[in-house]
């Protein structure tokens, strides 16, 4: 067993995208569980856009991470000392609040228990089963009810979250199109993921994409970037459309406001605007892996990770999530599997 502990440290408020400097490596002592702790090693840090947005001194859904503080993010690890009654060594566990760290201390009531989903890879739990399948099923039942023949857009769809969203809305019916950065994704999203069609924001106009793949309008945004390609999708929505705001993830490291689309079209289409957080359906996780959990032990429901080895390699992680370097869910393995 390792005898230090390396944590990634907030040091300053980024301006644009994150340099270097504005996170620490810092490495310390190994610590110890005290009365009703847990001692964990990290297995897997998931990496997600609102890793950034928790960087700065702003209002959100959480509070900012501190400067001085280690950064946080979703986690799974497992129990190498206990000193709690609630468990045990070998355990997989989940941190109600993550840090970037190889080990952790956490108070007992702060974790939660998981367990591999029979064959599957254990990263199927921070991804297409964990919160992100979460992210991806309840945007798509709880928010944006799709039904049969209707045309849905998904922004980011080959991201993690959409390219999930476009497939349950698939098996409710919809017509799916998927916006994505260059043509291999735009190919995964049609040959693969069962997509109806896909635009390239990369190298076509998305608007004018749009046009020839919805030629009826659009019925459903799933929103995940914002910005201009949002105002393309906004300004092509039917009457009494739904838009599902999931992320903004162009303007996270952005030092002014990107154009923000029409708001006018809200009464003259009577649209339904509705942010959500995935925390909103923590106590129904047991729906969505009632029903999508079928769905991918047999194959029908595909999914991808993109896996960085080593705590030291989540800065420059983070940054694929922002460049689309990368496929699926990106996640960093910070130590092996038990």
């Amino acid at each position: 067993m390792a005898d230090r502990n390396r944590t990634w440290v907030l040091r300053q408020r980024p301006v644009g995208d994150l340099k270097d400097g504005d996170l620490e490596l810092v490495e310390s002592p190994i610590p110890e569980a005290g009365a009703g702790e847990v001692l964990v090693r990290t297995i897997y840090l998931s990496l997600d856009p609102t890793n950034r947005t928790w960087m700065n001194d702003t209002e959100g859904y959480l509070p900012p991470v501190g400067l001085g503080d280690p950064m946080r993010g979703l986690t799974l690890g497992v129990v190498e000392h206990s000193k709690s009654e609630r468990f045990s060594p070998g355990d997989l566990v989940m941190p109600v609040s993550g840090q970037w760290a190889e080990w952790a201390v956490v108070p007992e009531k702060g974790l939660r228990k998981t367990q591999k989903f029979g064959d599957l890879p254990l990263t199927a739990n921070l991804s297409v089963l964990g919160m992100t399948g979460m992210t991806a099923y309840f945007g798509v039942t709880d928010v944006c009810r799709p039904k049969a023949g209707e045309t849905m857009v998904i922004s980011a769809a080959a991201g993690a979250v959409g390219s999930i969203a476009g497939q349950i809305a698939k098996k409710r019916g919809a017509r799916v199109i998927g916006i994505a950065g260059g043509p291999d994704k735009c190919a995964w999203l049609t040959d693969e993921l069962g997509f109806d069609g896909a635009v390239d924001y990369k190298n076509e106009d998305v608007g004018q994409a749009l046009d020839r793949l919805c030629p009826d309008g659009i019925d459903i945004d799933f929103e995940n970037v914002g910005g201009d390609i949002m105002s393309a999708v906004w300004s092509r929505m039917n009457v009494f459309g739904r838009i599902a705001v999931c992320g903004l993830i162009s303007a996270y490291n952005a030092t002014s406001a990107p154009r923000a689309p029409n708001f006018a079209r809200i009464i003259t289409h009577r649209l339904n605007v509705r942010g959500f957080l995935v925390l909103d359906y923590v106590g129904r996780a047991a729906e969505m892996a009632a029903e999508m959990g079928p769905w991918v032990i047999s194959g029908g429901l595909k999914w991808k990770v993109h896996v960085e080895e080593g705590i030291e390699t989540a800065p420059d992680a983070l940054k694929r999530l922002f460049t689309g370097r990368h496929d699926g869910k990106l996640l960093v393995k910070v130590s092996e599997e038990p």
